[in-house]
């Protein structure tokens, strides 16, 4: 799945257990508010647990044209006819995109220039750069606005910015170079994720309608 279309990745959603609401819950609100790409990332859901709820948004996801990706289960990724694939550097990278095939969607999680190239040599689809710290990832390192044009400038693949963005900042990462703005909390912690998304939704429009 090279040639990944920027667009898909404008506003991606990453489901969370961790704010009193269901995977099922914020992947549900991404969805009705208008995100372009989600992420189930259950690191809380064994495999038979995972397996029904990541088959129905597969489904979902694909009737909306809506990338769908599944974080690090490679083999969920694969049963439930997910689209893609997303890997930390704690994976066998090189050995991903052999497992998964050419058809699939494969997103890798960067710090710097060096993991970029070697992301993309690897093939990878598109990045993802955390920018600004963020209590849902706290082992990720977060590289600033600088550090995600460092990344945006070794590759290229699009670039996705995630960590501690909302509404207020979207447009920030977009104009580092970002093709999209990934969240967690915002949506998932909101009082209102659906509200939360649109808003997201109506930034990056936004921006790429030259509205800056």
């Amino acid at each position: 799945m090279r040639n990944l279309d920027p667009e898909r990745l404008g506003v991606y959603v990453v489901t969370s257990g961790a704010f009193g609401r269901t995977h099922d819950e914020v992947a549900s609100a991404a969805l009705e508010g208008g995100a372009t790409a989600i992420q189930l990332r259950a690191k809380d859901l064994d495999d038979e647990r995972l397996v029904p709820l990541a088959v129905e948004h597969s489904a979902r996801c694909r009737e909306a044209g809506v990338l769908f990706v599944v974080n690090d289960r490679i083999e969920v990724a694969l049963a439930v006819g997910a689209e893609g694939v997303h890997v930390g550097q704690s994976d066998e990278l090189e050995g991903v995109r052999n497992r998964i095939g050419q058809g699939m969607v494969l997103g890798v999680s960067v710090d710097d220039a060096e993991q970029a190239r070697r992301a993309e040599a690897a093939g990878g689809d598109y990045l993802g750069v955390t920018v600004w710290s963020t209590p849902t990832k706290p082992d990720a390192r977060p590289r600033g606005l600088d550090g995600l044009r460092a990344v945006v400038e070794a590759s290229a693949l699009p670039v996705v910015g995630i960590g501690g963005i909302d509404a207020s900042n979207a447009a920030e990462v977009l104009a580092a170079g970002a093709a999209g703005v990934a969240v967690i909390s915002t949506v998932a912690a909101a009082e209102d994720p659906v509200a939360a998304t649109r808003a997201l939704v109506e930034v990056v429009a936004r921006w790429k309608a030259g509205e800056r």
